[in-house]
């Protein structure tokens, strides 16, 4: 059995790790984006986003979070949200297309990109940006949780419901998934769940916390085409739609993402420069 002295280390060593000394220092009123990662914030200059015009085949998906985007930049109520779905089908880059959209509009607002190793504490961040006058939409992308963690969703269907401390009411959160569900790394990738169904329901009722929830599903055959016209069009390439599908085909899939990648791949042979815009 472990002496006193080990145990106290484990302990201290635990709690730095789930509170971390985290810095005041950072200006929230100077970036258009920040990421807050395991050593706190850091500014980002510019957000990585294709133009709205370019993000083809989630019509509805686009017109639901750019106008609940809006509405939080003009400090109106607005929804927290749940994008989840297809892969490659937009929807971090519709997060970060609707938040430039809304700075260009002369909205108050910022995107905060949550890393992975954070999530955890994202109750010093909420309480960071309570401080702040400025509107902010916090972004977390791909959740998922390990297996057995129980703790860190029900800690934020506790924020999402407003707990003993009221969350700031400029403050939304913005979350994509590969499954409504949000379940575990390791199940979600099987096409049968493979947790008890208490742990599915525990998911979804994480789920059911966000006013907002938008399905993204595998573009059709036409919305990849659709998709790929509007970025051959925007750069000035040539687009042969058999070859288009023959790529998809190779891929074992249709999105706005392997479309992007054949957009690459047209602008390279034609010796044309694009801007580092991501799916």
């Amino acid at each position: 059995m472990e002496d006193q002295a080990q145990l106290l280390a484990r302990i201290a060593s635990a709690l730095e790790r789930i509170a971390p000394p985290y810095p005041d220092g950072i200006d929230w009123q100077s970036a258009p984006a920040y990421v807050w990662d395991s050593n706190g914030a850091r500014p980002v200059d510019n957000i990585e986003a294709p133009s709205l015009d370019l993000l083809r085949g989630i019509d509805r998906q686009k017109a639901a979070v750019t106008q609940n985007v809006a509405r939080l930049a003009a400090g109106l109520p607005a929804h927290d949200m749940l994008l989840w779905g297809a892969r490659g089908m937009g929807k971090s880059a519709l997060l970060r297309a609707a938040t430039l959209d809304a700075q260009a509009a002369g909205g108050t607002i910022a995107l905060v990109q949550v890393a992975s190793d954070a999530v955890a504490t994202l109750p010093w961040l909420f309480a960071q940006l309570a401080k702040v006058e400025r509107n902010f939409l916090v972004f977390v992308d791909d959740l998922g949780f390990a297996e057995g963690d129980t703790i860190t969703p029900r800690h934020l269907r506790s924020w999402l419901d407003g707990g003993i401390e009221a969350r700031p009411t400029h403050v939304r959160l913005a979350v994509t998934s590969n499954r409504r569900a949000i379940l575990p790394r390791h199940a979600s990738e099987q096409d049968d769940p493979v947790n008890p169904r208490d742990a599915v329901d525990d998911m979804l009722a994480l789920a059911d916390r966000f006013g907002l929830s938008l399905g993204f599903h595998n573009a059709s055959q036409d919305d990849y085409l659709a998709i790929l016209h509007g970025y051959a069009k925007a750069y000035g390439l040539t687009l042969d739609e058999g070859e288009a599908l023959e790529w998809a085909k190779r891929r074992g899939a249709r999105s706005g993402r392997v479309a992007w990648h054949f957009i690459v791949e047209l602008a390279g042979r034609e010796g044309r420069e694009l801007g580092s815009l991501a799916r």
